[in-house]
């Protein structure tokens, strides 16, 4: 049977079982992660939008995706899975902070972070293929565009990364009080994963015949 580890008598608990109940940061955190998260897919969706009407004009060719882009998207739902079983795992610390618990989580938590710096890696890779394809910045319309969505994308992902390092620090000082944080992280991964399903989506089908009857023009 697995030892239990010893917790603070000032962690708040519920009499009757259950998780905690929320500290009020916690809940500040959560409201002001939404609300960035709000404002980042505004800046998303502009950029979207504006690679559509840039597709639609007479020059525009569409750009053949390196294969290095399907191995990231694998790493990266990969990390957003992981964080979210470290989340679950992390709520059972929360009542009863076993050490197999608590090291299971820990480990989640870890390929998690390692998955997504794994990801960077391949996007680097796949810059490296274009490159090499003489695909520049400022020589192909479509690929200006991939150049500064996948740097966007992956700026706010590095973004996450330092989120990640902090949240990983107090989970191995303070085991069992760290749930909501992993939570808020892997909040934060599957958002990222859903603008990187979305921009890998908009690069690979939107040929400039789709831009064309997007923007109504002939």
């Amino acid at each position: 049977m697995s030892a239990v580890i010893p917790v603070s008598t000032n962690v708040p608990r519920v009499a009757h079982g259950g998780p905690p109940p929320r500290e009020p940061r916690a809940r500040a955190a959560s409201i002001g992660l939404w609300v960035f998260m709000g404002v980042a897919t505004s800046l998303f969706l502009l950029f979207a939008w504006a690679y559509v009407m840039r597709m639609s004009e007479g020059d525009a060719v569409p750009l053949a995706l390196p294969q290095q882009l399907l191995l990231s998207t694998a790493l990266l739902l990969a990390g957003s899975v992981s964080l979210e079983l470290a989340h679950g795992v992390a709520r059972e610390c929360d009542l009863v902070p076993t050490a197999s618990n608590v090291g299971r989580a820990h480990r989640l938590l870890l390929a998690g972070g390692l998955c997504a710096l794994a990801f960077l890696a391949s996007q680097l890779w796949a810059w490296h293929a274009l490159l090499s394809a003489r695909v520049m910045p400022t020589s192909h319309p479509a690929g200006s565009f991939f150049y500064v969505l996948t740097a966007m994308h992956g700026l706010h992902l590095a973004g996450g990364l330092i989120g990640w390092a902090w949240t990983a620090y107090l989970a191995w000082r303070q085991p069992a009080v760290g749930a909501w944080r992993i939570g808020l992280v892997a909040r934060y991964w599957h958002f990222m994963l859903a603008v990187w399903l979305g921009l890998y989506a908009l690069l690979h089908w939107m040929t400039p015949e789709a831009a064309r009857f997007i923007c109504g023009v002939g």
